[in-house]
């Protein structure tokens, strides 16, 4: 089953070839919220809706009617974070943007200590990830709109990855609704400078979608990054994600992000990144303003397609009260 939203409002839900509106809802989050409520799974709720009316996927994701799969009312309750090198073919590039002439990088130990850690048996806690926050739902972009890169930015690359979309309950509890493609446009150069730089190079838009896939992640996906110059393929390399793919389970990515209670309000919405294994810039590539980055995976339906825009420069200002 696979959620999408429209700009305009409501929701489509597909099962195989067959698309049809929910009846009664006008988002996911309204959507998601009364299935946490009903103490119901969100398949149960949309059954128990009926079927809604048919429409043309694929014409409205042309059209540019989809918007992310979910968002909350407020932007400010919507987080958007993620966690770095997770998967068994993200260390390389992360390594060599951080090498330590005086030993192994704090990237590639952070990497060893989810190798060996990241897995844990029933019963026990796993080592923690690398962690960062990407801003809130103002930072959320939907398919097919541009992602902008600020105009101090060094760089705008792409980065596709697998995000998972959670809801809190009024008792404090995450209730994951699913999983998602995402691109988390990152600045690449700005961070190579140095590593306590992530945390700036990490604060850029991110795109998610089209399709929410309802349930678990699949234990291997395999999925395309590429990104097209005036129509062309200009860079292309095949992703791999899951679990299988990488050095946490899911489980324990998610335990060390909801183990803060800040991350637990009732009503709020995450959206949480799980990191990649292919980046252009690893290879050399450096993207160009009007290049369209796209993330396919036949697993979660249709591609993520992005244009890359840069912001005019503007003055910042702050007044005295």
């Amino acid at each position: 089953m696979f959620l999408s939203q429209l700009k305009s409002g409501g929701i489509i839900c597909r099962q195989g070839e067959a698309a049809r509106l929910v009846p009664g809802f006008n988002s996911t989050y309204d959507l998601a919220k009364a299935a946490i409520a009903a103490k119901a799974s969100v398949a149960a709720i949309i059954e128990k809706q009926g079927q809604g009316e048919s429409v043309d996927l694929l014409a409205l994701f042309d059209a540019g009617k989809l918007d992310c799969p979910i968002r909350h009312p407020d932007p400010a309750h919507m987080y958007l974070t993620g966690t770095g090198l997770t998967h068994t073919g993200s260390a390389s590039a992360r390594d060599s943007m951080h090498a330590d002439t005086a030993g192994m990088s704090d990237s590639m130990k952070m990497f060893r200590m989810g190798i060996e850690g990241g897995k844990p048996k029933p019963g026990e806690l796993g080592v923690q990830p690398e962690w960062f926050y990407k801003g809130n739902g103002v930072n959320a972009i939907a398919p097919g709109e541009d992602l902008v890169s600020p105009s101090f930015a060094l760089d705008g690359g792409e980065e596709p990855e697998m995000a998972g979309y959670y809801i809190i309950g009024e008792d404090g509890t995450a209730h994951r609704l699913g999983f998602s493609v995402a691109n988390e446009f990152s600045d690449h150069v700005t961070e190579k400078i140095n590593y306590l730089y992530l945390a700036h190079s990490k604060l850029r838009p991110a795109s998610f979608g089209p399709e929410i896939l309802v349930g678990p992640l699949p234990d291997h996906v395999e999925g395309v990054s590429r990104i097209l110059r005036d129509g062309k393929t200009a860079w292309e390399k095949a992703f791999v994600s899951g679990e299988a793919n990488m050095s946490h389970t899911i489980a324990n990515l998610e335990y060390h992000h909801f183990k803060y209670a800040l991350f637990c309000q009732p009503g709020d919405l995450h959206v949480h990144m799980y990191g990649t294994a292919t980046l252009s810039v690893a290879d050399g590539f450096v993207t160009q303003e009007g290049d369209v980055f796209e993330i396919q995976s036949p697993q979660f339906g249709l591609p993520l397609r992005n244009r890359l825009a840069r912001a005019a420069a503007e003055p910042v200002t702050v007044k005295m009260l």
